[in-house]
Formats: C-alpha cells, sequence, structure tokens
C-alpha cells in the first residue's frame, strides 16, 4: 500500500468533465493537501493515462474509477498498467470473483508502485428491484455485505459502497478496512441520479474512509469554498 506525502484529505471530487481541459482547469482551482480526485470513464476516454500522469504531477492523488470487469488476466495486467501510472486507488468490479479479484491483488502487489485495491459492490444508483432484474436476490445492503465479505477475503484494501451501508460493512470488516462511499450530498444539494445518498458528516460517522463527491463541488459557482465547508463539516 502506497503512502501519499500529502495529508490525507477525505474527499475525492469526481472529475465528471465532457472535455480534458475543463478537468486541468477546474484541478488549477484546488489544492492537493483538501482533496483527491478521481477520473472515471469518460474523462480517461477522453485523455488517457497522459491525463491521469498530469494531475499527479500537479500533487494530485487520483482514484482511477474504470471498475475493471474481465477475466482474471486481462484485470490484473490493466491493474499492474494503473499501479504503474502511479495512481492512489483502483478499483475492480467484486461480481468478476475472487479468481479475478486474486489476480488483480497479485499484479498490485508486484508493481513497482501499489496503490489502493478496492471492489465496487452494487452501484449507489441501483435498488432492489434494479438488482431483481439482473438476477441478484436480496436488498442492495445485503448484497453489498456479501461482496464486501468476499473482496476482504480475496485480498483488496476496501470496497465502493453506500453510506448507508458504512456501518454494517465497518462492523463485520473491522476498522482496516477502506470504505470508498459515493452518493454523498451536502445539505440542501440536488440528489441527481444518486438513490442511496448521505451527508458528508453523517458518512464519516457511519464508518466512511473516503467520500466521493462530484457535482455539488464541481458544479459550484465557488468549488473552493464548497469542498472547504465539506472539510470543515467532517472536522478537517
Amino acid at each position: 500500500m502506497i503512502q501519499s506525502s500529502q495529508p490525507d484529505p477525505k474527499v475525492v471530487i469526481a472529475l465528471d468533465f465532457p472535455k480534458t481541459q475543463l478537468a486541468y482547469d477546474f484541478a488549477q482551482r484546488l489544492d492537493p493537501k483538501l482533496c483527491r480526485l478521481k477520473v472515471g470513464k469518460e474523462l480517461f476516454a477522453l485523455g488517457g493515462p497522459q491525463l491521469v500522469e498530469k494531475l499527479i504531477a500537479q500533487g494530485f492523488d487520483v482514484f482511477l474509477d474504470l471498475k475493471y470487469h474481465d477475466i482474471p488476466n486481462t484485470v490484473a495486467m490493466a491493474c499492474r498498467a494503473a499501479a504503474e501510472m502511479g495512481v492512489w486507488m483502483v478499483n475492480v468490479h467484486s461480481l468478476g470473483g475472487r479468481k479475478m479479484m486474486e489476480a488483480a491483488k497479485e499484479a498490485v502487489l508486484s508493481a513497482s508502485h501499489q496503490p489502493l485495491l478496492i471492489g465496487v459492490t452494487i452501484l449507489t444508483s441501483m435498488e432492489t428491484e434494479d438488482l431483481a432484474e439482473i438476477g441478484l436476490k436480496g436488498t442492495p445492503k445485503e448484497n453489498v455485505l456479501r461482496l464486501a465479505k468476499l473482496a476482504k477475503s480475496s485480498g483488496l484494501d476496501g470496497v465502493v459502497c453506500s453510506a448507508q451501508e458504512a456501518s454494517d460493512l465497518r462492523h463485520e470488516l473491522g476498522q482496516d478496512f477502506c470504505l470508498v462511499t459515493p452518493g454523498i450530498r451536502p445539505a440542501n444539494a440536488d440528489v441527481n441520479d444518486q438513490k442511496r445518498i448521505m451527508t458528508p458528516a453523517d458518512a464519516i460517522s457511519a464508518g466512511s474512509s473516503y467520500l466521493v463527491v462530484g457535482r455539488p463541488i464541481t458544479q459550484a459557482q465557488d468549488p473552493l469554498a464548497i469542498l472547504n465547508a465539506i472539510n470543515a463539516s467532517i472536522g478537517i
């Protein structure tokens, strides 16, 4: 596991921009000591490794959120490539199963730079009816707990989950297991397409390790002010 030379900011800002220049310009308005950055599928498709490396060069820890889900060897090689980019965190989809996750962890451990490796459980946009349609019985919380236990036993450092599941996962999986929670909305912010949401302070209290926040910050007139307010609300 890597240790950042920066402090340990808890807010991870999702750079969900349609153009790489917009992402670069936005990052210039932020302070790496106050937040980390998440690069997802759209932005990575636009900017590739060069974009990630440029953000890292600006001093930011980067969470590469590509949710790898494929045969074990393919996922392992993708995770190793991500590790060599110098990212702080990378994720795979826990529905890929134990063999895939174990192969991914082995690949990360063999890299010269070792990011946190976490597993996606159930997307925060999904509800019980959505799971039933794809053949997963039970509630989102039940499925998240099952997949999180599998991820931990497969050697992963943590999982992505809703903050609403964080308390149960923290109790079941211990204090050292990393819980990354999207669906974070400051009080009075728009819900948008998220279903299982929580405020930053409540999420940290419930056991979240890191908070993924997108539009409430990226679409704000004063993003740094919103970031500072969130950090203040969680005691940073």
